[in-house]
């Protein structure tokens, strides 16, 4: 008997711990899927806001890209944006940053001279004109001078080398000049021509021509004539002119200085507004 009873209180002992344990481990579990409830919340709500965070920076990115591309926009046209000069020429900034890059290549002493823009769009186009002129195959001798006067080219060819005495068709003896003359003129997409018509002050009157005004027109325009049609010079970039006798380089006297005085002078002029505006649009000077 006494046995039985121990029996049962060992076992009524062992029950009370059992279910002392079962309650605890009951309440353990409660709190942690308790925190696991409130952790899946927090997360919930952490992704909530990063979703929210992550929209806010994609359209802050979205608003820098649309800023640089208005920022790159206004730059280029703030490049190509025109001014105008203190003589009415017309360049852009492109044009203006070709311009410096250019006048880097010019001697320092003549830059120094440059005391407006249009003083340094003439020493640009100066450079440009005398480089072309250096890397032709025009050479000076006696009977052919080349002058370089600030933007402007001035080849004089005696008339022995264009024309038989008192004729104003070109010979085929000027057909080497004249493509040498030519090459520096289509060089250049800027450059305007004027062939001009010197005689020497002897009178003259024939079925075909009435004087030296007439002689030095015929010579003119039959030299642009030649550089048209055999030279293909563009004839919209040319102006035919005759000054008869009245601007000689020496006196009449003899037959020397008569000579001199006989001669068509080619000057070539750089058309500034299209010269800056082909340095715009081209990337090397």
């Amino acid at each position: 008997m006494k046995k039985i009873s121990m029996l049962l209180l060992v076992a009524l002992v062992f029950s009370c711990v059992s279910k002392k344990k079962y309650i605890a481990l009951e309440e353990e579990k409660g709190q942690i899927t308790s925190e696991l409830t409130k952790t899946r919340v927090a997360k919930e709500e952490l992704e909530a806001k990063f979703e929210k965070i992550q929209a806010r920076v994609d359209t802050y990115n979205s608003k820098i890209a649309s800023l640089k591309e208005d920022v790159g926009t206004l730059t280029k046209e703030n490049n190509s944006k025109l001014n105008v000069t203190d003589n009415g020429s017309v360049i852009s900034n492109d044009a203006k940053a070709k311009m410096r890059a250019t006048l880097a290549n010019v001697d320092t002493g003549k830059l120094s001279q440059a005391k407006t823009l249009k003083d340094s769009m003439n020493l640009a186009i100066a450079y440009n004109l005398e480089k072309t002129i250096q890397t032709s195959s025009l050479k000076e001798d006696d009977d052919i001078a080349v002058n370089i006067n600030e933007t402007v080219v001035m080849i004089s060819i005696s008339d022995k080398m264009l024309f038989n005495s008192g004729s104003y068709h070109v010979s085929s003896k000027a057909n080497t000049i004249l493509q040498k003359i030519a090459d520096v003129i289509n060089s250049e997409e800027s450059l305007e021509v004027m062939v001009e018509g010197h005689t020497d002050s002897r009178s003259i009157n024939t079925e075909k021509v009435s004087d030296n005004w007439d002689l030095s027109v015929l010579r003119a325009t039959s030299v642009v004539r030649k550089l048209q049609n055999k030279f293909k010079v563009t004839p919209e970039k040319m102006i035919a002119a005759g000054r008869s006798s009245f601007q000689p380089l020496t006196d009449n006297k003899t037959a020397k200085s008569r000579a001199r005085n006989r001669r068509t002078r080619i000057v070539i002029l750089p058309n500034i507004d299209k010269f800056f505006a082909l340095m715009a649009s081209n990337e090397d000077i």
